[in-house]
């Protein structure tokens, strides 16, 4: 049980490490040699984050919900976990096009392996379901100002500790 929870535990932090462009987080989720295979990306996670870095900032927000995440066997110092996932990338919009919002469906296929009592990802394979784009009419749909905004930095509320 305490490594089905470590487990869960990475691909959370995954997870958030994407959507607040948190590369040293996303990188703690990996071992050093770990392969990477995102469809569009395979490589080490060192390769991962340059790509990621300039590929993910150019969305306006990013949300990743993990949903049903299950260890389906773990042997010894390995194991194997599915995650599913629902990814939301948000386009702001500009003077000739409305924002958009990409959603996909997708799982993460995970070997993951404990090295020094502490579990990582040695291998992850993304799987697609399906995705589709949607255009948004935000005519009337803006936030006030007394919400919080969400940040892709370390400056999100979520990284405050008073």
């Amino acid at each position: 049980m305490l490594a089905e929870s470590a487990i869960k535990d990475v691909q959370l932090r995954y997870c958030r490490g994407i959507d607040r462009l948190d590369w040293d987080l996303i990188e703690g989720c990996f071992h050093p040699d770990a392969i990477h295979d995102l469809g569009p990306f395979k490589g080490t996670v060192a390769e991962f984050i340059p790509w990621a870095s300039k590929l993910l900032p150019q969305y306006q927000s990013t949300t990743h919900l993990s949903g049903g995440q299950t260890v389906l066997q773990v042997s010894g110092d390995t194991a194997w976990a599915e995650h599913y996932v629902r990814a939301y990338h948000r386009t702001a919009p500009s003077a000739t096009e409305p924002a958009t919002e990409w959603i996909i469906n997708l799982r993460y296929i995970d070997r993951m392996s404990c090295r020094n009592d502490e579990w990582r990802i040695a291998r992850r394979q993304c799987v697609c379901e399906s995705q589709r784009v949607d255009v948004l009419d935000s005519a009337g749909a803006e936030l006030g100002p007394e919400w919080a905004r969400g940040r892709r930095d370390h400056t999100d509320p979520s990284y405050r500790r008073d």
